[in-house]
């Protein structure tokens, strides 16, 4: 697996050097990151471990140059077209909102190279947004790591089987998963048209799961309990296993059970203690009454008493 070999990479103008020049030609791959937020420099570091070598990169704040410094100490930081031009791989790893900017910039600043590995990592991109890029002569991947950053040496424990979804042209489906496979991911192939639902799909459960954690540990301070995640973990990681195995045929609680009352309690619960939080419970147990019936787990009676109690204003 290599970039192409009959274009190499040009020396950056602040005397960085030459990446092919004798005692400064990398092992394997020169990687370059551009966007040293939390997920690039991991994966970069992730990438030193398998045998590449990261020969710049580029950040902005103090906080991202903070983070490079910690998980690619020694690395130059540049501006984004001089890491473009040391580099055989590129790693963009900015914002989703931002990414389509960046390599419309960086081919109209002539900064991308005909063989070069230009990947990003963003959920809700396929390649289609890297087509400036291809048009130019990359070689376009998009590889996002369905994980939580801490942007700290954690992320390379975390890695090691983390599933990354892969988008690739299907010439260049083999370096896509190697290179995940290197940074000790599992590949998962995701066509390009079923990116942005892939991406969705990933937010949603991950996402809204952090604020409905936190509203019940909000919930249970309120209630008096000193350490609300020692109480919740047990419950939450039996819940989570139990879901991922078995999908709906694991619901449990009122809602499951058509208990209509013990709902009209909870709902009076909870508009004596929060402005915000009964309307994310009527939303999921309207959802969780839904997919009790249609499971079978309830009857139709059941779900419209329970959806009678929901419906009530407040």
């Amino acid at each position: 697996m290599s970039a192409s070999d009959s274009v190499g990479p040009g020396p950056l103008d602040d005397g960085f050097g030459d990446p092919a020049a004798p005692g400064n030609r990398p092992a394997r791959l020169a990687v370059g990151v551009v966007g040293t937020g939390r997920v690039g420099p991991a994966l970069g570091a992730a990438l030193q471990l398998a045998g590449h070598r990261v020969v710049a990169a580029s950040g902005v704040s103090a906080a991202s140059r903070r983070r490079a410094e910690q998980l690619l100490p020694g690395v130059r930081i540049v501006t984004p077209p001089q890491v473009l031009a040391a580099a055989d791989l590129v790693l963009l790893t900015v914002p989703d909102d931002a990414l389509a900017d960046l390599v419309a910039g960086l081919v109209a600043t002539g900064s991308v190279r005909p063989g070069q590995l230009v990947v990003h990592t963003s959920g809700a991109h396929g390649v289609a947004v890297l087509e400036p890029a291809t048009r130019a002569g990359a070689l376009p991947l998009a590889l996002h790591p369905a994980m939580t950053f801490t942007g700290t040496t954690v992320d390379l424990a975390r890695l090691a089987g983390c599933p990354f979804g892969v988008t690739a042209p299907e010439e260049l489906r083999p370096v896509a998963e190697a290179l995940v496979v290197e940074m000790g991911g599992e590949p998962e192939w995701v066509p390009e048209g079923v990116r942005p639902l892939y991406h969705t799909a990933l937010a949603h459960g991950a996402n809204h799961l952090v604020t409905l954690v936190s509203q019940a540990l909000e919930l249970l301070r309120t209630a008096g309990v000193a350490e609300p995640g020692r109480l919740l973990g047990p419950l939450l990681g039996a819940a989570l296993d139990n879901s991922l195995r078995s999908g709906d045929a694991a619901l449990t609680g009122p809602v499951a059970r058509g208990d209509a009352g013990t709902v009209r309690r909870h709902l009076a619960q909870l508009s004596t203690v929060s402005p915000d939080i009964p309307a994310a419970y009527r939303a999921m147990a309207r959802a969780t009454a839904q997919r009790a019936l249609a499971h079978g787990t309830i009857d139709e009676a059941s779900a419209a008493a329970l959806l009678d109690v929901l419906n009530e204003e407040n």
